[in-house]
């Protein structure tokens, strides 16, 4: 049977529609729930009030209180040389990702902990699966590669009693493996997510954070003051981005009847039509890309499933309804 793509034309979007930080921050709010961030407010350019976005400290704080604020995440801390996501994009995935379960379920997102997420990379943060369980009660799989990230975020999910017993924690052993020691053969895992190493070396990741920070600073900024944010692993992995989505992809088919859906973010639109040659190669039935993205950022994601049609529907109906 032929293949089915669905490139989607690759436009600048605001955030999805169920973004709770879809609009502007409510900083008032914030502040009243979290006064600390109060000394990391600046006016802006437009007359306006805005945060101190080239601060670390001051975006780790907002993300705190958002986080706080709308998911009701009241303990969230973890090493300061880990990556600090942004909340609103990494909501995005989640939504987005929900959609996608939707096409298949007569238009309605499964929720629930019939539903089972893999976030691959999941970080010293476990955002991922913090957002994914509490908007949609999905249970998750969360896997990393270093063990201060685990034992990290299994702290987070102690720690707060909404999402504990919800997340489980695998620490991949092999650094070259995706899936193998990770999925096992009784899983049935519904989606697979993943946010890529993005850099290919330190000094490429140095030089992305130096141009991020004179973008948002007035001052300007000397290259020997840059330190990068983010651990070595989750930034950064020999060949970048496209080397590891070719491992990805590659495992993928190893699994193909464990899981529905696999995806991954793909934040370099050059690495699309190599990413796109690689599902390819290993004969998935249907891929579909997604755009994401706000202002001069974009990103997508690209999502495959080995199933056919006839296969979709049955996992559907065992799992979901």
């Amino acid at each position: 049977m032929k293949k089915t793509y669905v490139k989607a034309k690759e436009e600048k979007t605001r955030l999805h529609p169920r973004n709770k930080n879809r609009n502007r921050y409510d900083l008032s709010a914030l502040v009243t729930l979290n006064p600390e961030l109060k000394k990391y407010i600046i006016p802006n350019k437009y007359g306006g009030m805005s945060i101190e976005f080239s601060n670390p400290i001051a975006v780790r704080i907002l993300n705190k209180s958002l986080l706080n604020h709308y998911y009701g995440i009241k303990n969230w801390d973890f090493p300061e040389d880990n990556l600090c996501p942004p909340i609103p994009g990494r909501a995005d995935y989640i939504h987005h990702i929900a959609d996608l379960l939707a096409e298949n379920n007569f238009g309605k997102i499964p929720k629930g902990d019939k539903i089972t997420c893999l976030d691959i990379g999941m970080g010293a943060s476990c955002i991922y699966p913090i957002i994914g369980n509490t908007e949609y009660n999905w249970k998750f799989i969360a896997s990393d590669i270093d063990l201060k990230s685990i034992n990290s975020a299994r702290k987070i999910i102690e720690s707060n009693d909404i999402i504990k017993s919800k997340i489980e924690c695998r620490l991949q052993k092999n650094k070259n493996s995706i899936f193998k020691n990770i999925v096992k053969k009784e899983d049935k895992i519904d989606l697979i997510i993943c946010n890529p190493p993005f850099h290919s070396s330190k000094e490429d990741a140095q030089k992305s954070t130096l141009r991020k920070l004179r973008n948002l600073s007035d001052k300007k900024v000397k290259k020997n003051h840059v330190k990068f944010a983010g651990a070595n692993n989750e930034i950064i992995f020999e060949g970048g981005e496209i080397k590891f989505i070719e491992n990805i992809v590659n495992e993928s088919k190893l699994y193909s009847n464990n899981c529905y859906w696999f995806s991954t973010l793909v934040s370099k639109q050059s690495n699309l039509k190599k990413t796109y040659k690689l599902i390819d190669r290993n004969g998935a039935y249907f891929v579909k890309t997604i755009p994401m993205g706000t202002g001069n950022k974009s990103s997508r994601i690209v999502a495959w499933t080995y199933l056919s049609k006839e296969a979709q529907n049955k996992w559907r109906d065992e799992r979901w309804q």
